[in-house]
């Protein structure tokens, strides 16, 4: 029998359109999954539309980037939908299943050599896009992790919450990665409610919040955090940061799986365990945690061995209040607004990161 009740599904015009909003499941009564298939179709979009409208790019152009995957994409597809060209400088972590999709969407893919060292391959890149800049002067550098145009697509993002989850004081959960996503999506939430707390996670190692001193070589740690500086990483926004190793957030990503029935990437799995933390915390907030993508590059890395996570139940951080305490495998401090100083030592700014 038919469900009169169910909605009238919408005809999209462009396969953006269909994969940009996101399913919204209740994990919890306080805990809340956004769940995208590619979360960056939203500040792709935006960035490119933007650019257009103000005739920063012209129809027919070519638009270059780094990306170590789902940002390529996005990117990709927005070119797709509004006829430019896209050159992706591509991480070495890049995996073939995404290489083949960028190359029938007409990308030009600049892979980097095979690395362990995350700095080594975020420099190369740059540099790479650098060459190419200077050979070819009409290319317009995206820029997703300093150009502030790549917030302006979470706004709309920001609605279907506010929409979805009306009255509801909320916590946004999720990796920091380039910081658009978390800090586009605040900020726009904020214009309406600015008590909307942010809940920022990192893996060690990561220049981002100050964990560079430390190593995983488990680490998955592409967009999560990064061995260089970010411009679209605004400090001040985040009220938590959580620190956690790959094993954590590997134990994390396969309870989500085994939990919910949701197989999402390890960026997912971590901002996960970080809010059942928050949850458990803060009661009366509804969580909501960004899911950026699914798990299917993660299937050997993560999914295959999921014999040998963690019980995520043992698992709790270590509450820090200054940075001079960070240590793996998780950890957590009451960020509180803070600004970071980047290359000043941390125990010269632990008065300013003590609430």
């Amino acid at each position: 029998m038919r469900d009169h009740n169910a909605a009238t599904p919408a005809v999209h015009e462009h396969i953006t359109d269909a994969i940009k909003t996101p399913s919204l499941v209740r994990l919890s009564p306080n805990t809340v999954l956004i769940r995208f298939e590619t979360l960056k179709v939203y500040a792709a979009l935006g960035a490119v539309r933007h650019l257009l409208d103000t005739g920063v790019l012209r129809p027919g152009q070519t638009v270059v980037d780094s990306s170590s995957g789902i940002y390529a994409l996005a990117l990709a597809m927005a070119c797709h939908r509004h006829g430019l060209h896209c050159h992706i400088v591509a991480s070495t972590t890049v995996n073939d299943t995404m290489r083949a999709q960028l190359e029938i969407l007409g990308v030009t893919v600049d892979q980097m050599p095979p690395s362990d060292d995350l700095h080594l391959d975020q420099n190369r890149r740059v540099a790479r896009v650098r060459e190419l800049l200077a050979r070819r002067p009409d290319l317009h550098w995206m820029r997703q992790y300093h150009d502030p145009v790549h917030h302006l697509g979470y706004a709309e993002l920001a609605d279907l919450l506010r929409a979805a989850l009306p009255g509801e004081p909320l916590t946004v959960v999720g990796s920091v990665g380039t910081g658009a996503s978390t800090g586009g999506l605040a900020r726009s939430l904020r214009r309406h409610d600015p008590s909307v707390a942010l809940v920022g996670v990192q893996p060690f190692g990561s220049v981002t919040f100050g964990s560079e001193h430390f190593t995983d070589p488990d680490a998955i740690i592409a967009g999560i955090g990064s061995a260089i500086h970010f411009d679209n990483v605004h400090h001040e926004l985040y009220d938590r940061i959580h620190w956690m190793d790959f094993q954590h957030a590997m134990a994390a990503t396969i309870d989500l799986m085994r939990e919910h029935a949701v197989f999402a990437g390890l960026s997912t799995g971590a901002a996960y365990l970080a809010a059942k933390w928050e949850a458990a915390r803060e009661p009366l907030r509804t969580h909501v945690v960004i899911g950026a993508d699914t798990g299917h590059r993660y299937t050997e890395r993560v999914f295959t061995r999921h014999r040998e996570a963690l019980d995520p139940a043992l698992l709790k951080p270590v509450e820090i209040t200054s940075l001079a305490e960070l240590s793996p495998p998780w950890a957590a401090i009451d960020w509180a607004r803070r600004s970071y100083e980047r290359g000043v030592p941390v125990h010269t700014q632990e008065k300013d990161l003590v609430p």
